[in-house]
């Protein structure tokens, strides 16, 4: 009887482990059938501000590259069943430096998908170097307008939501609150007109009446001149809503609570329109918000999410394609039929006619997720995303016309 059950359990256990055996044996995939992919990431690094207005502010000084190693750990993973590999190239250029230059030197002709975080003039210049060249440039570094119109540039795709979008979302919900006048506040760098001049349309475009436009004049210690300044010079006719455009953060924080009228502060301050927030934990973003935070020891920016979504749109081109060919990975992600997960519910993809990526725009406060838009209720004919910012009828961009 014992040596007949002995027998019995070989007869089982012994094919099990055979298949197992069998299975370690599989050879991994030959070298030669790994199709690689290159990305470049051009950062020019920030100087730090002699003074932050908070001791609470934390100042990074390359934005944007642990965005794209998260990315490149998240296309491997995939690449390891497409027999894929990507491989992250990182460049930085020291604040005073010239990033043309150094794509010229180190850049051109080797890499044809190329993130950059730049300012808008230096982002231009690249884009016309390139203009003959088989490049796409992802373009993580810039909120500006003028690039998704009249200095568009068909071989340049916008991962951040430009002011507009930013602008556009904040008028959906205070339309939404019925908050119909506007007293804005405008400080004195060229980017505050900028964003004001964004806030203008929008403010036109949802039927919105400014009834008062102030520009701040006093000195940026708010510290010390926040609780007389700040009063006197909120004295207005009555009003829903305080709009700031402050970009560089050099007084709006210090309008709170010191206004001559109890009114809620948007724009640039108070309740923000961002693409990415650290309070943001709907459509799985809690698990990237921590897998990001392992990674940099810090909270995910606006320029890392964007960094983010440029190398996993390429992974996914190359996924869907199974190709590294760079035309039909560009002719891929320009296409109808390119979808990219960004844990916002919808899909994210490229419009066609200025390149910037539609996308959800986070409305939060300083501790808090205020709203997701394009708020319920404002409509399209092809996506509610196309709500927010220049649509086709209204873009001046014309490199697809």
């Amino acid at each position: 009887m014992q040596k007949f059950l002995v027998l019995f359990l070989s007869a089982i256990i012994s094919p099990v482990c055979f298949s197992a055996t069998k299975l370690k044996q599989i050879p991994s995939p030959p070298v030669s059938n790994i199709q690689t992919i290159d990305i470049a990431f051009l950062n020019q690094e920030i100087t730090p501000p002699t003074e932050t207005l908070s001791k609470l502010d934390v100042f990074v000084a390359n934005k944007g590259v642990e965005g794209a190693e998260l990315a490149i750990s998240d296309n491997n993973t995939t690449g390891e069943f497409t027999h894929q590999k990507f491989v992250l190239h990182k460049f930085n250029v020291a604040p005073d430096g010239n990033p043309l230059e150094l794509f010229k030197q180190n850049m051109s002709g080797k890499f044809q998908h190329v993130i950059t975080n730049l300012n808008a003039a230096n982002t231009l210049a690249i884009s016309d170097f390139i203009a003959n060249s088989d490049i796409l440039l992802f373009d993580a570094g810039t909120f500006d307008d003028a690039l998704r119109n009249e200095q568009c540039r068909a071989n340049t795709l916008h991962l951040l939501p430009n002011r507009a979008m930013k602008a556009d979302a904040l008028a959906q919900y205070m339309m939404k609150k019925r908050w119909a006048k506007w007293f804005l506040v405008v400080g004195n760098t060229p980017e505050d007109d900028l964003f004001a001049k964004a806030l203008k349309r929008s403010a036109k475009r949802f039927g919105m009446k400014i009834v008062t436009e102030k520009k701040w004049e006093h000195t940026f210690d708010a510290r010390k001149s926040a609780q007389s300044d700040v009063s006197v010079f909120t004295q207005s006719d009555d009003y829903d809503v305080l709009v700031v455009a402050d970009e560089q953060g050099l007084f709006g924080e210090f309008l709170a609570y010191r206004t001559w009228l109890s009114r809620p502060i948007i724009g640039t301050q108070g309740l923000i329109a961002t693409s990415w927030h650290p309070t943001h934990d709907l459509w799985g973003a809690t698990q990237i918000q921590h897998r990001f935070q392992d990674l940099a020891k810090r909270n995910m920016e606006e320029q890392d999410f964007a960094a983010y979504l440029a190398v996993r749109a390429i992974g996914e081109a190359a996924t869907r394609t199974k190709s590294t060919d760079f035309k039909t990975l560009r002719d891929y992600v320009k296409s109808p039929q390119f979808a990219l997960s960004g844990y916002k519910g919808n899909s994210l993809s490229f419009r066609a006619w200025d390149g910037q990526l539609r996308q959800a725009v986070l409305l939060a406060a300083p501790r808090s997720l205020v709203a997701v838009t394009p708020i319920e209720g404002f409509l399209h004919p092809k996506t509610e995303l196309d709500t927010l910012g220049f649509d086709e009828s209204e873009s001046s961009c014309h490199f697809n016309k």
